[in-house]
């Protein structure tokens, strides 16, 4: 596991971070710029965002928008630099445990390496993943935000993977965060020298996107043949991951297969063990049992309301197996794509 001095370090054939640029402009000036920014952006569509959503019957939905509402747009501490985590996963349902996900993950950043959390995504799998217990898309998307605007002031629940018609590799949705973030947005603002002046000059920087994920996650990279080589090479090359660790799960020998990643590979401590999944969710309201505490309150609200997991998928016996992520192994192993 790397230490706290290898959260900056890059393994080989890592691209460079884009040069910050700086600006003596005063923040009320700034303001007004990003404003007219954001509207010429919301009536130019961005590359990444082109692709019209739609629902599992295939209607056109509103327009996407990324959200960056909870999205810290000023970091704190100038020394250190900004990182966004993305977690991906099918959140059928979403649990508790989903959500301390990011909890522990910000503690550990905050005390064991050089980033700072600026903010923090829940990216739910498209319908068309197939996996069996897959509830559709806009009942995931709708749940995970439920769950987070409840619970959490930093999380945000991003809909553009769950919206594809296409399965989407992580590699791919990982780069749809660095264009939002850091083109679209232009990263953050960060004041030059000590305190936090408004009338100060400023340096926009460009923002750290990693993949937030579970022990299971990096057994089935260290697996030949599971993930394509090209994506697992991006994602731990030049995003990085961060690793939640399962009792049971055998972190070391997974990563002995990554060293050519290992400084971008960082594992975290579950103190509390938390065995809690999607799969055992289901399977309590299947058979009309008790989840209260397990998951949100308004998610079970949500779920009663929407008739949710109440019979097996009709189609889990013929969902494909997709050579990304390992998201065809059986069951739904521990936050394997979290959950």
């Amino acid at each position: 596991m790397p230490s706290s001095s290898d959260a900056q370090s890059k393994s080989p054939g890592t691209p460079p971070p884009p040069a910050t640029t700086t600006t003596t402009t005063p923040t009320t000036t700034m303001t007004t710029t990003a404003e007219t920014q954001a509207q010429s952006q919301s009536q130019t569509p961005q590359p990444a965002t082109d692709v019209k959503p739609t629902t599992a019957e295939g209607t056109i939905t509103t327009q996407y928008s990324f959200p960056s509402h909870r999205l810290r747009r000023r970091q704190h501490q100038c020394d250190k630099t900004p990182l966004v985590l993305v977690a991906c996963g099918s959140f059928s349902p979403i649990t508790y445990l989903h959500l301390r996900m990011f909890e522990m993950a910000s503690d550990y950043v905050r005390f064991s390496t050089e980033y700072e959390v600026v903010g923090g995504y829940l990216s739910p799998v498209s319908d068309a993943y197939k996996k069996a217990g897959l509830a559709p898309a806009d009942h995931r998307v709708t749940m995970c935000g439920l769950a987070a605007e409840e619970t959490s002031e930093w999380l945000m629940v991003d809909p553009w993977e769950a919206t594809q018609a296409q399965y989407m590799p992580t590699a791919k949705v990982l780069d749809h965060f660095e264009h939002e973030i850091n083109t679209v947005i232009g990263g953050v603002e960060v004041a030059d020298g000590d305190g936090d002046d408004d009338d100060g000059p400023r340096t926009r920087r460009p923002v750290r996107i990693a993949l937030l994920a579970g022990a299971d996650l990096i057994q089935t990279m260290s697996t030949p043949g599971v993930w394509d080589s090209n994506d697992l090479d991006h994602i731990l090359g030049r995003f990085g991951v961060f690793i939640i660790e399962r009792a049971g799960t055998d972190i070391e020998e997974a990563i002995d297969h990554l060293r050519r990643w290992e400084s971008n590979i960082y594992v975290i401590e579950q103190v509390v063990q938390n065995d809690v999944s999607s799969t055992k969710i289901r399977l309590f309201l299947k058979r009309d049992m008790s989840v209260r505490y397990l998951i949100p309150e308004p998610v079970i609200q949500y779920i009663e309301s929407n008739n949710l997991y109440k019979d097996d998928d009709p189609g889990a016996k013929a969902a494909n197996r997709n050579p990304d992520k390992g998201k065809g192994l059986s069951g739904e192993a521990f936050f394997n794509r979290a959950g």
